[in-house]
């Protein structure tokens, strides 16, 4: 695959002037329908250290009663929890087409041994996880171990099996420079990933349009290549409709003439859900 690559601020500042050019030209009504079509691409997430059976039961109950009554009965694309809580969240949810997804790989650090990375995947899929959100050891990729890393993006996918999507993460708040930052997103798709995630939400720097920028261009490089579909996710901070908008429209931008929907983009969010429920329901 191609890593040679070269990140051209120019291009990026010149995406980003088109699209906050054209978001101040929307109308109301246009802002609200994009957003609704924002809100379907959710993954709506709790990831706290006091995390309860009972807490997250409750939040899913939450997250299905956020349907946008707009006729056409949408919800948020999943749910995202630890993997002790994957069934639980299988339970609740049943029937409502709002899927499971649970981190995995030793979340937030990655640090954990490559077989109990993979172990813990398995056990994510088992108790019924749809989706896993994999964490790299971002080590292991700054010391040039990249053989490391894509064997435990392989193994992970491998887990996976044909039960589950594989969103990897690669946190993008450490990864020091742009040409990293797409190294990575190249190196996880090519061990397996179908989603190419921006950030755990562990760290300070969470989510950026700049890092956005980036590994979509990866992700659009890749499927030229590789004729896979596969799909990019927005995670870290974003807490606001109208920073959300703006990772949407990049992704929109990017693949133009393309459809932009939860089978290829997503947003990970604990706030965002129902400060956006709030605001379409208005």
């Amino acid at each position: 695959m191609v890593n040679d690559y070269v990140y051209d601020p120019g291009a990026f500042r010149g995406c980003m002037a088109e699209i906050e050019a054209g978001v101040g030209e929307m109308s109301d009504s246009e802002r609200k329908e994009l957003l609704g079509e924002v809100f379907t691409c959710i993954d709506n997430t709790t990831l706290n250290g006091a995390d309860s059976r009972l807490s997250v039961e409750a939040f899913c109950r939450a997250t299905r009663g956020m349907c946008l009554a707009d006729g056409k009965e949408r919800h948020v694309a999943s749910v995202c929890v630890y993997p002790c809580f994957a069934g639980v969240a299988k339970k609740e949810l049943e029937g409502s087409g709002i899927r499971v997804a649970s981190v995995a790989g030793g979340f937030p650090a990655g640090q954990t041994p490559q077989r109990i990375k993979t172990e813990e995947v398995r056990c994510a899929v088992a108790e019924g996880a749809e989706e896993v959100d994999f964490v790299i050891n971002r080590g292991y990729f700054l010391t040039g171990d990249t053989q490391a890393v894509f064997d435990e993006v392989a193994a992970a996918k491998e887990a996976c099996g044909n039960d589950a999507l594989l969103k990897v993460i690669i946190e993008t708040g450490e990864l020091q420079s742009p040409e990293n930052i797409y190294k990575a997103s190249m190196l996880v798709l090519e061990a397996g990933a179908d989603f190419v995630k921006t950030s755990t939400g562990k760290i300070p720097v969470g989510a950026t349009p700049e890092a956005a920028y980036i590994m979509l261009t990866a992700v659009q490089n890749y499927i030229k290549i590789s004729k896979k579909a596969v799909g990019f996710k927005a995670a870290g901070g974003i807490s606001n409709p109208s920073d959300a908008l703006v990772f949407y429209l990049l992704h929109k931008k990017i693949f133009e003439g393309k459809t932009t929907n939860n089978q290829n983009f997503r947003i990970g969010a604990s706030r965002l859900t129902s400060h956006l429920f709030k605001f379409l329901s208005e």
